[in-house]
C-alpha cells in the first residue's frame, strides 16, 4: 500500500492539469496515489483524467467530483477519502518538484517515530526555480506552521501532514453564500498539539494564476467576511504574540462589520481588546470598501473600453467592406470597358 497521497483541488483547470500530471510521471519514486478532487468543473477535466487512468503511469489515479464549494471544502473531502499515512496538497496550477515524492518518503522514514504531525518543505517559482521567501534557518529542524511565520519566516511553504492528524481536528466550516476559508485554520489547530519536521529543499514549484487566491486576497476578504471573522476569532484564542493577537482582533472586527454582524462584541473571546480595536477596524473596513469601489470603477472602465473597441472594430470592418465593394465595382467597370474595346 502506498504511504503518500498527492491531492489536487481543481476547478475549470483542465488546461493546467497536464503540467502536474507530467511532473508526477517524472518522479523517480512512484509510491504514491494521485487524488484529483474536482470542485464542480464545467470543462473537460473528467475526460482527460479518465484518459490518464488508462495509461501505465506507475501510480494510482483517483478522481472525485463534488459540487462547487471552494478549495476549503475540497480539503474537507480529501481528508475524508485519503487512506494513506501521509498527504500533501499540490494545487492544479503547481507541480511536484522532480524527486520530491522520494524525498518526502525518505525524510519521513527518518522521523516517523518522533511524533511529528508531518513535514514542511519549500516552494519555488516555476519560471526560475527561485525559492519563495526564505529557506529554513540551518539550525531549525522543527517548527509549527504558525510559529514559523511568527518567528519571521517568509514566503509560502508546503506542509505534508499525517492524514490521521490533519483529519482529527475540526473540518473547515462552511458559511452560506461564501466559498473561501483560509487553510490556516486547520493548520493552526494542529499546531496546538504537534510540530512539523523541516525539509530545507523544494517540494513544489508554483505559478500564481491571475484568478488564484494569492492575487485576489482583497476580493476574497470582501466576499467572505464570515469566514475571515471566524478565522481571526480562532486566531485570537491561539496568539503567537500580543501584537499579533491585537492585529487578529482588528481583522475580526473589520470582517464582522463587513458581514453586518451586530453581535461581534458579545461573541469575541477578547472583549476589552475588541473594544480597543474598533477604531482601527473601521479604518480597515473603509479601506477595503474603497478598494472594492475602485475595482468596480476599473471594471466598468475596462468594460467601456472593450465596448468602444468593439464598436470601432465594427465600424472599421464596415468601412473596409464598403471600400472593398467600391473597388470591386470599379474593377468590374474597368473589365467591362476593356471587354467593349476588344
Amino acid at each position: 500500500m502506498s504511504v503518500l497521497t498527492v491531492f489536487t483541488p481543481t476547478y475549470n483547470r483542465a488546461h493546467l492539469l497536464g503540467r502536474i500530471y507530467e511532473s508526477l510521471c517524472r518522479q523517480d519514486c512512484k509510491d504514491f496515489v494521485w487524488l484529483i478532487i474536482d470542485d464542480g468543473s464545467a470543462d473537460h477535466t473528467e475526460e482527460i483524467v479518465e484518459q490518464w487512468k488508462t495509461r501505465d503511469n506507475g501510480f494510482e489515479i483517483r478522481y472525485i467530483y463534488k459540487e462547487n464549494g471552494g478549495v476549503h471544502t475540497v480539503h474537507n473531502t480529501a481528508y475524508e477519502n485519503i487512506g494513506t499515512e501521509l498527504c500533501v496538497c499540490v494545487d492544479s496550477d503547481n507541480t511536484l518538484a522532480d524527486g520530491a515524492a522520494g524525498l518526502i518518503l525518505s525524510e519521513w522514514e527518518k522521523v516517523r517515530e518522533k511524533g511529528y504531525a508531518g513535514l514542511i518543505g519549500l516552494e519555488a517559482y516555476m519560471e526560475n526555480g527561485e525559492v519563495i521567501g526564505t529557506p529554513f534557518p540551518e539550525n531549525m529542524t522543527e517548527t509549527t506552521w504558525s510559529g514559523y511565520y511568527a518567528s519571521g519566516g517568509l514566503g509560502d511553504k508546503i506542509p505534508v501532514y499525517r492524514t490521521e492528524v490533519i483529519a482529527s481536528v475540526a473540518p473547515y466550516p462552511v458559511f452560506k453564500g461564501e466559498k473561501y476559508m483560509s487553510l490556516t485554520y486547520k493548520y493552526l489547530l494542529v499546531d496546538q498539539k504537534y510540530r512539523l519536521h523541516t525539509v530545507n529543499q523544494v517540494l513544489c514549484n508554483v505559478e500564481y494564476q491571475p484568478d488564484g487566491t494569492t492575487n485576489n486576497m482583497h476580493r476574497r476578504y470582501l466576499q467572505n467576511p464570515k469566514g475571515f471573522a471566524f478565522l481571526h476569532k480562532v486566531m485570537m484564542q491561539y496568539p503567537v504574540s500580543r501584537k499579533g493577537q491585537f492585529i487578529d482582533c482588528i481583522h475580526y472586527v473589520s470582517s464582522s462589520q463587513l458581514a453586518a454582524n451586530p453581535n461581534y462584541m458579545k461573541e469575541s473571546p477578547k472583549k476589552f481588546m475588541t473594544f480597543l480595536a474598533v477604531p482601527f477596524a473601521w479604518s480597515m473596513t473603509k479601506f477595503l470598501k474603497n478598494v472594492e469601489a475602485d475595482e468596480q470603477k476599473n471594471f466598468a472602465h475596462r468594460k467601456e473600453e472593450e465596448r468602444l473597441a468593439k464598436k470601432e472594430e465594427a465600424r472599421q470592418a464596415k468601412r473596409e467592406e464598403r471600400l472593398a465593394k467600391k473597388e470591386e465595382a470599379r474593377q468590374a467597370k474597368r473589365e467591362e470597358r476593356l471587354a467593349k474595346k476588344k
